[in-house]
């Protein structure tokens, strides 16, 4: 499994050759074998190999064409909806249409979509993971016919690789590793940690062709601008309160 983990790439080209329904099973499987809050599973994983569903889920993805190519897409939701009935058929009376929740479901459903990612990659299948589901969450939840108190919050398009494309770079350790208590960065420090990141061929190609002169404007004014930080915080949260999540009434 560690192999498996260092060897981890975005895959962003498929082939058309379906997937085995047993390796898929064992995906799944792999999926709720994840550690979940008291045992609860307050997650779903909503499991879309329909051509023309694909197709809708394309057009929630910034139409990006892996997820038409991809023969399996999986959305992973914070799901209190199955929890709740089950109190409530079994004479108890259940509280958790609120935010904590979808918090608590949401880890849920990230912890059981990394499990499925490496059970995927075990068997040679690539993964890419979905930025835009929590920014598309309303029409994902249309496609998907999604109940209240259920919200998407990762996808997983899984495939056969049609490339084999570099490892990506990461930090360093001391990066993001802090030993017994929160070591804030000097000046120094993010120096450091970032320059191998800021040397990177990829990084001048990307500086050129955005016109930028460091790489953390990319970020801040290309990929993660104000506004669309802004519309999308809103947007999510304005979801949550027609899923049910934002009750914090006693």
């Amino acid at each position: 499994m560690l192999d498996t983990i260092f060897k981890h790439r975005t895959i962003r080209k498929y082939k058309s050759t379906p997937v085995d329904e047993s390796i898929l099973e064992e995906i799944l499987k792999a999926g709720t074998r994840a550690s979940t809050t008291g045992n609860a599973q307050v997650y779903s994983m909503v499991v879309t190999r329909d051509k023309e569903l694909r197709e809708k889920l394309w057009e929630t993805q910034f139409k990006q064409d892996m997820v038409k190519e991809a023969p399996v897409v999986i959305t992973f939701c914070a799901d209190v909806n199955r929890f709740s009935k089950w109190c409530r058929q079994r004479n108890a009376d259940p509280h958790y249409h609120n935010f904590l929740w979808f918090f608590t479901g949401s880890i849920d459903a990230l912890l059981a979509s990394q499990n499925a990612a490496l059970a995927a990659e075990a068997h040679g299948l690539g993964i890419c993971y979905m930025g835009p589901t929590i920014y598309m969450a309303r029409k994902i939840i249309e496609v998907l016919d999604l109940p209240k108190g259920v919200v998407p919050v990762a996808t997983l398009v899984v495939g056969y690789p049609d490339e084999e494309p570099e490892l990506t770079d990461r930090l360093p350790l001391e990066g993001v590793v802090h030993y017994e208590t929160y070591q804030d960065y000097t000046k120094e420090d993010i120096d450091r940690i970032y320059a191998e990141k800021e040397s990177l061929e990829l990084t001048k190609e990307l500086l050129s062709i955005n016109e930028k002169e460091t790489l953390a404007q990319i970020f801040t004014d290309n990929r993660y601008k104000k506004d669309d930080n802004i519309h999308f915080s809103k947007e999510l949260l304005q979801v949550l309160k027609e899923q049910g999540f934002m009750d914090h009434e006693k």
